[in-house]
């Protein structure tokens, strides 16, 4: 998964400077697209009542914000802050509505005046305040992690146990296996330690993928056993949860699995250690409880002091990819010790509102993940450890956000049953596993929901089944199950699902990117970059594979354009992933999109990606439903002559006949790769480095004849390698391309 180095992350585009129509040249508008945006703004719908309101620190550090909400010249609500950000506890009424905000102790320096509207398709989200929701948790018995009165498995009704007696018994199972098979963990198995550069080598790549894996092992070995000693009684589960909460409270918060060393450990096992108090409540012996609670205390005490450093660096700095996670840790942990470890009130205080507010930086509230499904289901699977019990805890529905619907859907669109390979970023080359996705649809109750869960392979993890509120949400949808449109645009991250027919597992599938996220984090320069696949089998793919992060194979291949679906010259040289900001301010963005039941089209843009290198690189792809093949235009441009390079992977050999025709065939699917128009164009093979093991990977190019100021590709993708008839006929503006009995016009 995630690797140890942290990346910081910047916004989406359509929120930053200088890219934005809506840049203000005020305080409350950073120059430094590194910094959190202001926001509401643009006149734009609401999705959610009341928004979220963020904002730039003012460059001196005054100790608090007043915030002012107006109709017309009318201030309908006001507010005192001490953060950059703030969630109202309320709702608007509808309406048109503007903000700003300024220093409290500063009345002349208000922020420009930003627009918003509240209407009926802004979803209800209201929060209470801190103390009002830690008042909640106190009411509460333990376990607070746990639905209320959750019945001993033995007094189950027939429905509950239709529901969950195989993952009890799937669960108990694992435990007693487990109880034997999982060595216990220990300092001294780990004896390197990051250096002060941060740089991971592949020994230490290696250790904290051993951490990690024996941390995993052991804290949800921990989770298990408490929780089948609430759901039976038996004394055999305390007495192994008891074990493996003495070892893990053993290791030192400041040795290998400390927050510094590997945040993901630390934070796994402070919230393994608070359920298992919270779970195991009364029969928790008090030494070994105070024991407990002290280590988490001093792990989560190092992970909090890192995110609020600097007046709440997170807060201003927010796109951080381990940071953001720690937020979903911090908010359980803190809201499962509030009573018991003082500090704990101030760690709520700073996390929970927040973390409800800030879902979600990796893109816009119509949900998606800009760094790529795979971190989509790593996500995915987070919240399913910290959001149930988080709603337990503290009546907060995390499922609720906009956001969240919108990333069930994402999961439809973009993971479809029946794939096999994931999308556009660190770990695409990995299969899903599909309990997460799963698991994380089922909490909607819709038909889209339904449909999805009822196709997607496997059963959800035990562990996350038996923690869930009963009855599963997507088990209460009385409507017939129904997948959503075959087409669909996520433009705040700038992706795009095309498929045949969505609910036919020998479907064609077309994925288009153009991001303004770029290539920040786990994210590549793949802009304007496509994959094609046929029955789940992926066709044309991007290539390479995720050993570590930061390795060579990640630089020097895996993130680079040439590894991809895209556009490159002059010998493989692409967009730009390297730097801080860099790769964040040469991004792309999706220019134009249509579905219709007969054709779906986009248009890219990924000229900025290039870094200055090119004057224009635009991509238009169309997808012939009905002809079930795909037109890929590339238009290119610079004040340099070169040489311009189309570039397609496959993960099984690129075939080329005696007539040279080449075509893709791989497990019974096949893709025929035709120029439209020749304009002399060649192909040609190119090599990458060795594919993982047990892995065919294969690298072609189609290359114009020589260097040029402006280039243009037109390229057919014929499934199935139907050979049909192609036309192409000059039409008023630009051209008619035919395929088969399908037109499409293509302007000049």
């Amino acid at each position: 998964m995630k690797a140890a180095k942290r990346t910081l992350l910047c916004s989406v585009a359509w929120l930053l400077f200088p890219y934005s129509p809506y840049a203000y040249a005020d305080w409350a508008q950073s120059t430094d697209v590194l910094i959190v945006r202001p926001k509401p703004a643009g006149m734009e719908t609401q999705s959610q009542n009341p928004p979220s309101f963020t904002w730039a620190r003012h460059a001196t550090n005054f100790a608090s914000y007043t915030l002012e909400i107006r109709q017309g010249e009318t201030v309908v609500r006001s507010y005192t802050t001490t953060r950059n950000w703030y969630l109202p506890s309320k709702a608007l009424p509808n309406g048109n509505y503007t903000w700003r905000v300024r220093p409290t102790s500063s009345p002349a320096e208000w922020s420009t005046d930003r627009a918003f509207i509240i209407s009926t398709a802004s979803l209800p989200f209201e929060l209470a305040e801190n103390d009002a929701l830690r008042a909640t948790i106190l009411r509460k018995s333990r376990p607070r992690a746990l639905q209320l009165n959750m019945p001993l498995a033995s007094a189950w009704s027939a429905a509950m146990k239709a529901e969950r007696g195989a993952a009890l018994l799937s669960l108990t199972n694992e435990v007693v296996r487990q109880s034997t098979a999982i060595a216990y963990p220990r300092d001294s198995d780990w004896p390197l330690v990051l250096p002060s550069t941060k740089i991971v080598t592949a020994a230490l790549a290696a250790q904290m993928a051993s951490i990690r894996t024996s941390i995993n092992l052991n804290t949800r070995q921990l989770t298990a056993a408490t929780l089948l000693y609430r759901l039976t009684g038996e004394e055999r589960f305390l007495t192994e949860a008891l074990k493996r909460g003495n070892a893990l409270a053993a290791l030192s918060p400041a040795g290998p699995t400390s927050y510094l060393e590997q945040d993901q450990g630390s934070r796994a096992i402070s919230l393994a250690l608070i359920r298992a108090v919270d779970t195991i409540g009364s029969s928790l012996d008090a030494t070994r409880r105070a024991a407990w609670l002290n280590i988490v205390k001093l792990r989560v005490t190092d992970f909090y002091k890192d995110m609020s450093a600097n007046n709440g660096r997170i807060e201003n700095y927010p796109y951080e990819s381990h940071a953001h996670t720690n937020l979903f840790f911090l908010a359980l942990i803190s809201a499962l010790s509030v009573g018991d470890i003082p500090e704990a009130n101030t760690w709520f205080d700073f996390s929970v509102r927040y973390m409800a507010s800030s879902l979600m930086v990796w893109s816009g509230p119509e949900g998606g993940y800009s760094e790529g499904t795979a971190y989509a289901e790593y996500t995915a699977d987070y919240a399913l450890q910290t959001w149930p019990s988080l709603e337990q805890a503290t009546g907060i529905n995390l499922f609720a956000k906009p956001w969240s619907a919108g990333l069930a859907r994402f999961f439809m669109h973009f993971v479809p049953p029946g794939t096999k390979t994931h999308l556009f970023g660190d770990g695409k080359e990995n299969e899903p596993v599909y309990r997460f996705e799963k698991a994380f649809v089922s909490r909607f109750a819709t038909p889209q929901a339904a449909w999805y869960v009822r196709n997607m392979p496997g059963t959800e993890d035990a562990l996350s089944l038996l923690s869930a509120p009963y009855p599963l949400p997507v088990n209460t949808v009385t409507a017939p199950p129904a997948p959503p449109a075959n087409a669909a645009l996520y433009s705040s991250i700038g992706w795009v699902a095309m498929h045949s027919d969505l609910q036919n597992f020998l479907r064609t599938s077309v994925y288009f990117k153009a991001s303004p996220y770029g290539a920040i984090s786990h994210g590549h320069g793949n802009q304007n970059g496509f994959v094609l696949t046929s029955a789940g089998v992926p066709l044309i793919s991007e290539t390479g594979w995720y050993d570590w992060y930061g390795s060579p194979m990640h630089t020097s291949w895996y993130r680079q354009t040439k590894s991809a679906n895209a556009l490159t010259y002059d010998g493989g040289v692409g967009q730009v992933v390297d730097g801080y900001r860099e790769p964040f301010q040469s991004n792309g963005y999706i220019k134009a999109f249509s579905t219709t039941p007969l054709v779906d089209y986009v248009q890219g843009d990924s000229t900025l990606a290039y870094g200055g290198a090119l004057g224009s690189a635009v991509r238009q792809l169309w997808y012939l439903r009905q002809s079930d093949a795909v037109v890929v235009r590339d238009k290119a441009s610079s004040a340099n002559k070169r040489l311009f390079e189309w570039n397609f992977h496959a993960l099984a050999p690129i075939l080329v006949d005696t007539a040279g025709k080449v075509s893709i065939v791989k497990s019974g699917r096949s893709v025929c790769v035709t120029p439209i128009v020749a304009n002399g164009l060649r192909f040609e093979r190119r090599t990458g480095p060795p594919p993982k093991t047990g892995v065919t990977e294969d690298h072609g190019v189609f290359l114009l004849p020589a260097a040029t100021n402006n280039a243009e590709f037109l390229m057919l993708l014929d499934v199935g390698c139907k050979k049909p008839l192609v036309s192409l006929a000059p039409a008023a503006g630009g051209r008619n391309v035919t395929v088969g009995t399908q037109t499409i016009f293509i302007a000049d």
